[in-house]
């Protein structure tokens, strides 16, 4: 990554709680939201882990999106665990209540 782009947790948290948000976060929160199949593959790397543990790279090797990470974390599916000092542009996270229900099949809508 470049200088500058370096992203830790703590940061992430701050661009979650700033008030100066664009409009089209608060737009993709409804409670009965839908997970992405790459977001549903991140949470349910989770399921298995210690404390809801997220992964930091796919199936094959991959660092996961940013983007994914950061949409689970704005939908509530997902928060930020510790930063890493060795490796402070990674996003560790771990699931939260709803992720885990939502990777387990649970928090699908009825009647889907």
């Amino acid at each position: 990554m470049a200088a500058g782009l370096v992203e830790t947790a703590a940061d992430v948290t701050a661009q979650n709680t700033k008030t100066d948000a664009p409009k089209t976060n608060a737009r993709r929160q409804p409670a009965d939201a839908r997970p992405s199949q790459a977001q549903l593959a991140y949470l349910r790397g989770g399921l298995d882990q210690a404390g809801g543990k997220l992964p930091l790279f796919d199936a094959r090797g991959r660092q996961i999106n940013h983007q994914t990470i950061r949409s689970c974390i704005e939908h509530g599916w997902a928060e930020p665990w510790f930063a890493n000092p060795l490796k402070p542009d990674w996003l560790v996270c771990k699931l939260t209540e709803a992720g885990r229900e939502l990777a387990a099949g649970q928090g699908a809508p009825a009647g889907r």
